[in-house]
């Protein structure tokens, strides 16, 4: 299972959302350090509309996605851009 996919299961699992995309960006980071090329699976951003975040402080809402996705920040995913919003909230996406 790709990290993709297992960013998708946890969300889902832990969120029911109504809207979710996982993008990976890491193709946009090639060269920024000697080593990268941009391949694999290290720069991630979440967009997510669920209920769960109804009445949450941003940083709330941020800390509870960074605590499902604790182990894979741990195995090496690099970057993890979060934009959570409740139902009927305005996003830019």
């Amino acid at each position: 299972m790709s990290l993709r996919d297992t960013i998708e299961r946890k969300l889902t699992e832990a969120f029911q959302p109504e809207r979710l995309d996982v993008i990976n960006e890491s193709h946009l980071h090639a060269g920024h350090q000697p080593d990268f090329d941009g391949g694999g699976e290290t720069h991630m951003r979440v967009r997510i509309v669920a209920d769960a975040f109804a009445g949450m402080s941003r940083v709330a809402r941020h800390r509870a996605i960074n605590d499902i996705l604790k182990p894979e920040l741990d195995a090496g995913l690099h970057a993890l851009a979060v934009e959570p919003a409740a139902p009927g909230e305005p996003t830019r996406w």
